[in-house]
């Protein structure tokens, strides 16, 4: 038994060495493609139910953010990361309960979508006295099963978020809707960096747009020629996900 889980192992190493390639081939073209460099975007890999082995294999191959969706799995991983030269960021949907426990241990938290939110974090942070970066999550089309704050509220957010002690705005997050025609997609992307421009321009307090993280396995490439610089990828790199 544990001669098979050490081959699969060895076998989820070689694919995501190979993985990696393919991926950041990808990147280097669409990047070029845009008109950047390809060390303008960040590749974060996306580690929702993979192994920790299998994680840090990916760090020790020059991976250096990686992203987790839920609270409770990074909870149970955390102590294993190696995280040295690696950012650990959390990209899943927060309950405002849940975030004692991301305030101090994540690098970032993507996923802020409302001001109840914003203020547990900041009132967290403030109390270990340490700032928390966060990216303003955009329900982009508009789903009603889907976090994020409606575009229509997203200045307000901004501007409210951005006033609070102990956080400091880095950018927008969001994740169109799944299986949307390319086009259509393009589309959303497009307007999320148009949002991304114009918070820019208006150079608020304590809101840098250092970050505009959109685009997955199946649409990171054309995330970035429509101005991510940030993409989270999971499957493309580790594989279909096990919930078993």
């Amino acid at each position: 038994m544990t001669e098979k889980l050490s081959s699969e192992l060895e076998q989820r190493f070689l694919d995501v060495e190979e993985n990696l390639k393919v991926v950041r081939g990808r990147i280097e073209e669409a990047a070029v493609q845009s008109g950047k460099s390809p060390k303008e975007i960040t590749l974060l890999a996306a580690t929702k139910t993979v192994p920790v082995e299998v994680i840090n294999r990916g760090i020790a191959l020059g991976i250096d953010h990686i992203g987790e969706n839920r609270v409770q799995e990074l909870r149970d991983k955390y102590t294993s990361y190696d995280l040295s030269n690696c950012e650990l960021h959390f990209i899943g949907h927060l309950q405002t309960n849940k975030v004692k426990y991301l305030v101090g241990q994540v690098s970032m938290i993507q996923s802020v979508d409302q001001m109840k939110l914003a203020k547990e974090i900041s009132r967290l942070s403030e109390k270990k006295n340490l700032s928390t970066d966060i990216l303003i999550e955009v329900n982009i089309g508009q789903e009603a099963n889907k976090s994020g704050v409606l575009p229509q509220n997203l200045y307000e957010l901004v501007d409210a978020a951005a006033a609070l002690p102990g956080i400091r705005i880095r950018g927008l997050m969001a994740i169109p809707p799944a299986g949307a025609p390319e086009k259509e997609t393009m589309n959303y992307f497009s307007q999320m960096h148009q949002y991304f421009i114009d918070i820019k321009s208006k150079k608020i307090d304590n809101v840098s747009m250092d970050f505009l993280s959109m685009g997955m396995s199946a649409d990171y490439y054309q995330a970035i020629l429509a101005g991510a610089n940030l993409v989270r990828v999971g499957s493309a790199l580790f594989g279909p996900r096990n919930y078993h």
